[in-house]
């Protein structure tokens, strides 16, 4: 049992990590890395050799029995693969509607992390949340560092400074992250979700909850947020208008999967928020929360600095590959069986994020 992590295409993270890699070993697994693919998040290739992983070139990587990538291989290399191999990725299939037909065709079997179920038992396994943590807390200190004044409320013999108001959209991972942190830093936050069973756990973390009445019932959503109503959405709109035209900092992580991002700050929203004020927009990949933002860009309009980006997590590469490569190994053991790999056609976690299934025994 041969498992493969090639280098990263794209970022800077890196699926697995010497000493996450050494539980797989322990399961029995040779475990292969290409040459530097954990570099950019700070982990040698002697770190991995030190921790029993074999260092090889990208072919010899993707030669394995199983591959994970954190972001798919390109087509060109999925076409090259041996068809007894297994991947595992994040295929996004709720937006790359093609992906499961351009991989069956391949004639790949294939994992996708962010199919993974939101159930108490693949909390372990879930880099969605894992990532949208990471994004959290990444957003509160983009904002301290572009906004031009501090968090926390001083008294001192110069004057007194009040505390910067921070609203954040959105009480998923991210958005309690975000919530926790800002507090920390001594900011005054509230906090607006459609979710009604939000509404607690803003709370315990010593934000206002912002509360707009008629909200759609997401009880059988699975931890997702649920597509609300027109009506809903225009007065949900409206009193973040009024909070938003208070605030210093306005982080948004609203999203829908497999829909565009609602748009909960339009331009006349921006255009009423203070001089100065920042927005981070962690939906920017799916359109958007702001009207403004532009995704994998940050532009200024009339003195506010508004931030388009999905990728925060990826600025914190050392500590999000740890989360990243922890999940992916809770993930990996249920598919080993008797030292090899297996599909378990019984096990929810496994059925629910298999996409294609071309070569899998189980």
């Amino acid at each position: 049992m041969r498992i493969g992590i090639p280098k990263e295409l794209t970022g800077h993270r890196v699926a697995l990590t010497p000493a996450v890699a050494q539980k797989l070993i322990e399961q029995g697994a040779t475990v292969l890395i290409e040459s530097k693919a954990g570099a950019q998040a700070h982990f040698s290739d002697a770190d991995y050799e030190a921790a029993g992983v074999q260092v090889a070139d990208r072919a010899t990587v993707l030669g394995a029995d199983l591959v994970a990538t954190i972001d798919p291989l390109p087509d060109a290399e999925l076409a090259q693969l041996r068809k007894d191999i297994i991947l595992i990725s994040q295929f996004r299939p709720y937006e790359d509607t093609a992906v499961a037909e351009r991989l069956r065709e391949l004639g790949l079997s294939a994992y996708s992390l962010d199919m993974i179920p939101r159930t108490s038992r693949a909390q372990s396994m879930d880099v969605l949340s894992s990532m949208a943590g990471v994004a959290g807390y990444r957003a509160v200190l983009t904002a301290a560092h572009l906004l031009p004044r501090f968090f926390p409320m001083l008294i001192t013999a110069a004057g007194s400074i009040r505390p910067a108001k921070v609203l954040i959209l959105g009480a998923g991972v991210a958005g309690l992250q975000a919530i926790a942190t800002a507090k920390r830093l001594g900011a005054q936050v509230e906090a607006s979700d459609v979710r009604q069973a939000a509404k607690e756990e803003v709370e315990s973390l010593g934000a206002r909850f912002v509360e707009v009445e008629g909200a759609r019932d997401d009880a059988d959503a699975g931890g997702y947020a649920v597509q609300q109503s027109e009506d809903f959405l225009r007065r949900q709109r409206e009193e973040v208008q009024i909070r938003a035209g208070k605030a210093d900092v306005v982080i948004t992580t609203a999203q829908v999967r497999g829909r565009k991002a609602p748009v909960l700050l339009d331009a006349e929203t921006v255009g009423h928020m203070p001089a100065g004020s920042v927005i981070i927009d962690l939906a920017s990949s799916s359109g958007g929360n702001c009207a403004l933002t532009q995704d994998k860009k940050t532009i200024q309009v009339n003195g506010v600095t508004i931030v388009g980006n999905s990728a925060l997590a990826d600025t914190m590469p050392q500590d999000a590959s740890t989360l990243f490569a922890n999940n992916l190994v809770n993930f990996v053991k249920l598919l080993i069986q008797d030292g090899k790999l297996a599909h378990n056609p019984e096990d929810d976690i496994l059925v629910a994020s298999l996409i294609t299934a071309v070569g899998v025994s189980g």
